[in-house]
């Protein structure tokens, strides 16, 4: 029995060790499209509907908080049905690769018309276009939501170890922030091209084909880095080493009845919710924060978002190891006090100096900070689903709901405040206290959740037995890696 228990936990490690890095990398450039779609969406959306198009500040917030509802609502539907296992011809290519290649081709039909003028109808009242808009924007919201939980509900899939897992969401927020990056510098060097003559001027309606040139240098990139994803990813080799490790010991599986009454459950929302206000926030309202309160140049609506996602890109190499070494609460309890900080700093922000030089370490901050919350807060996410992989894709679409709904909300909110509030440092205290606040929120439930447990007990089990998930508990953390097979626990 010894020996056996001996073979099953070097099986596992083979198999675990297996995991190549160009099939990581390969995993990681699945969701570029939809990275660049958001990095447009989250960041240039307002601007481009308020400056450009000139709809009224509220309306702009419409568009945003149909897209976010859509989204909401979408998630969860595409979570159940991605996790169902059918017989359904389409899904024999499988099942999150499915959900994957519908996602993506909506995607690309849909959003390129967000970004041009409403064809046809250029002159029609505001709420006909609203409507216009809305029909592109719920398809592409749709789309969006089919890519990004089919490909995150491929990470407890891929690898059942928390290292590796965290591994895997740390490249694929590198990918995020180079997508991000690859936006800033496209648009910056749009912007500062054709802006050679007045390099102080600041966005208006005649850059509306400057933005559509964006996008669709964007989508371009897009597509070819999901045709990449879909050759080289293969989900049923990935399903098939599944099968291998549970071949002596079977996963447990949690119906959507059982996930839904888990307290767990609203707990890790409860923390991945206000880390996504704090990202989505500070990425929104930078660029208005740039352009009405401190009167910055357009280029600067490229160039300090820039900033803030290299500094991204650069944290999120070390993240892994952060974690693993600190824990999954210090680390993100760091990542919080360094966003207080930029909150601080923005709220005492004032003068020239800090305008010319204060606001890019400011950047480098929130960029830092949000990488760390984030990364963190999906690797608990990840921690929660443990082996229970049929239930990953749900798991994630309710987070999403809570992160998309709120975010919607929150955006309204503040559009609609605007138009009562005559201040001109408006968006600067929409940094300082939204995004603050947010940050703090996530920590205290940080603080307050049950630490996640790995267990230690391991059993092998005849053809007619389950694991009982109540039966098995650790006193090892997370944090410390085992080297034996067992279950992940949040208790």
């Amino acid at each position: 029995m010894e020996s056996e228990q001996t073979s099953m936990t070097s099986d596992y490690t083979e198999i675990v060790q297996r995991l190549p890095i160009s099939l990581k990398l390969a995993y990681g450039i699945g969701h570029v499209l939809n990275d660049i779609c958001a990095s447009m969406w989250f960041t240039y959306l307002l601007v481009f509907f308020h400056l450009v198009l000139g709809f009224d500040g509220t309306l702009a917030g419409l568009i945003l908080l149909i897209g976010q509802i859509a989204d909401a609502l979408a998630t969860p539907f595409v979570g159940f049905h991605s996790d169902k296992n059918d017989d359904f011809w389409l899904c024999r290519y499988g099942r999150r690769k499915t959900w994957h290649l519908i996602g993506t081709l909506c995607v690309l039909l849909a959003f390129p018309f967000i970004f041009l003028h409403c064809i046809g109808c250029e002159t029609a009242h505001e709420w006909a276009q609203i409507i216009y808009y809305a029909a592109f924007v719920v398809i592409f919201q749709f789309g969006w939501a089919a890519v990004q939980i089919s490909h995150l509900s491929l990470v407890p899939e891929l690898t059942p170890t928390e290292h590796e897992r965290t591994e895997l969401i740390a490249i694929r927020y590198s990918f995020t922030v180079l997508s991000n990056i690859f936006v800033y510098c496209i648009t910056w060097a749009v912007l500062h091209i054709t802006n050679t003559k007045d390099s102080d001027s600041q966005i208006g309606p005649d850059d509306a084909k400057k933005f559509q040139e964006v996008v669709f240098i964007g989508i371009g990139i897009g597509s070819i880095a999901s045709i990449l994803f879909h050759i080289f990813v293969k989900e049923q080799a990935v399903n098939n080493a599944n099968v291998l490790i549970s071949g002596s010991l079977r996963r447990s599986t949690r119906t959507v009845s059982v996930l839904l009454k888990d307290i767990r459950l609203y707990q890790v929302a409860c923390i991945y919710m206000p880390t996504r206000l704090f990202v989505n926030l500070s990425q929104i309202y930078v660029p208005l924060y740039l352009h009405e309160s401190l009167h910055m140049p357009a280029t600067s609506l490229a160039v300090i978002p820039l900033i803030m996602f290299l500094s991204s890109f650069v944290t999120s190499l070390v993240i892994e190891k952060l974690n693993t070494k600190l824990g999954r609460k210090i680390a993100y309890c760091f990542g919080v006090i360094l966003g207080i900080c930029a909150c601080i700093w923005i709220h005492f922000g004032v003068g020239a100096t800090y305008v010319k030089y204060q606001i890019y370490p400011v950047a480098l901050i929130l960029g830092s900070a949000g990488s760390i919350m984030l990364v963190t807060s999906l690797g608990v996410t990840a921690d929660f689903i443990g082996h229970n992989t049929d239930s990953g894709a749900f798991v994630y679409g309710v987070m999403s709901f809570t992160d998309k709904l709120c975010n919607g909300l929150a955006v309204m909110l503040i559009q609609y405040l605007n138009s009562w509030i005559s201040c001109k440092h408006y968006y600067t205290e929409v940094l300082v206290y939204a995004c603050g606040l947010s940050a703090v929120f996530g920590m205290l439930f940080v603080l307050c959740i049950k630490p996640f447990y790995r267990n230690t007990v391991y059993s092998t089990l005849t053809s007619d037995e389950t694991i009982d998930d109540n039966r098995f508990v650790s006193t090892a953390p997370i944090n410390e890696h085992s080297n034996q097979l067992g279950q992940e626990h949040v208790t």
